[in-house]
């Protein structure tokens, strides 16, 4: 019998299936300065979505915070267990000052943000299949498995979305992950190995991060791209075409999508994410009922 997660409850219908909460973006004391990645990037698309008039607060899912419970859905204890310590915290972040701080600092400043982001993919995996499509604007952490954690990848928010769907929904018996990011998704990977009721579909640059080629074994699909494969080899108008031709292939069969959103962490990555949003919207493929 599934644990009782606050995460499933009810969504008012006047929200849109968009989920997010300001509790996603880390900032403490500068420190995510020290990191390439932009950890803010989330309250950037949601600003940009609501210039544009698209959604307002009230019109956005709040996201909640995975518990504890939740994460052992998936994760082991020993590996939640590993993330009491800050250097274990600083090695997945790759933010090396972290291992200095006090673990609970460590809690609150940086894992905090990850685990809500993961309870809104979890959120958002339910609202697709009640509402045909969701957006998380946040999670995507591709690289964490059920006992491993790296590339800034806490919690492996992508299995969890998946699992509590065949745990908790009737009549949803597979999944297909369409990882479209630049690097490897490991984590999922590795923990759907030799599960049939997910086909993996993953295209990334072979020669970065993570090169796991054990894990490659569970792509079912695999697109290995080189050094300088520009736009119009991958696809035409990059990333906002990209999201565009994944969604009618999936709203044309009925099929329910969730997207998530953390590929990419530039600073103009937050401007392309809403405007694939804006562009999936204008051509009707969104929409909030």
């Amino acid at each position: 019998m599934p644990h009782r997660s606050e995460l499933y409850e009810d969504v008012p219908s006047v929200c849109w299936p968009i989920v997010y909460s300001p509790d996603y973006n880390i900032t403490f004391m500068g420190l995510e300065k020290l990191h390439p990645f932009d950890a803010g990037k989330w309250g950037k698309v949601i600003n940009f979505l609501k210039e544009e008039k698209l959604i307002g607060d009230d019109l956005i899912v709040q996201a909640r915070e995975a518990t504890d419970e939740d994460l052992l859905v998936v994760h082991t204890r020993r590996y939640l267990n590993k993330l009491k310590w800050s250097f274990v915290v600083a090695t997945i972040t790759e933010i090396p000052p972290v291992l200095f701080l006090p673990n609970f600092l460590v809690q609150r400043k940086v894992l905090k943000p990850l685990r809500t982001q993961t309870g809104g993919t979890i959120m958002a995996g339910k609202l697709a299949v009640d509402r045909g499509w969701a957006i998380n604007v946040g999670g995507g952490f591709h690289h964490c498995s059920s006992d491993k954690g790296g590339g800034f990848c806490a919690y492996a928010d992508i299995t969890l979305a998946i699992k509590f769907l065949f745990e908790r929904v009737p009549g949803v018996s597979k999944a297909t992950i369409i990882d479209l990011d630049a690097h490897q998704g490991n984590g999922h990977e590795r923990d759907f190995m030799d599960d049939q009721r997910v086909y993996i579909m993953d295209a990334y640059n072979r020669y970065i991060y993570p090169g796991d080629g054990f894990a490659k074994r569970a792509i079912k699909r695999k697109v290995e791209l080189e050094w300088g494969t520009e736009d119009t080899e991958y696809l035409q108008k990059g990333i906002v075409k990209r999201d565009e031709v994944v969604f009618k292939a999936a709203r044309s069969r009925r099929i329910p999508i969730l997207m998530v959103t953390s590929g990419g962490y530039q600073k103009r990555t937050a401007r392309i994410i809403a405007d694939s949003i804006l562009n999936l919207h204008n051509l009707g493929l969104i929409d909030k009922e």
